[in-house]
């Protein structure tokens, strides 16, 4: 289990770090930051490709980024 989640963490900062240019403690950051606040990380996402439309609150707790 945390062995997935360390990996997961790696891969999305290595994307990170490849996609916008930034230095290693840079991208660590930034996906430490995504995978810590998952729920609110897909609240906002959602409500982005939604352009800003109401969500039902059953719809949100089915959402999820990673398994847990």
């Amino acid at each position: 289990m945390h062995r997935q989640r360390l990996s997961r963490l790696m891969k999305l900062s290595w994307d990170i770090q490849r996609t916008k240019r930034h230095n290693r403690s840079k991208s660590l950051t930034a996906a430490w930051a995504i995978i810590g606040n998952e729920d609110i990380t897909v609240f906002y996402l959602t409500r982005r490709l939604n352009h800003h439309k109401p969500i039902k609150q059953t719809a949100l707790h089915q959402m999820g980024l990673f398994m847990r």
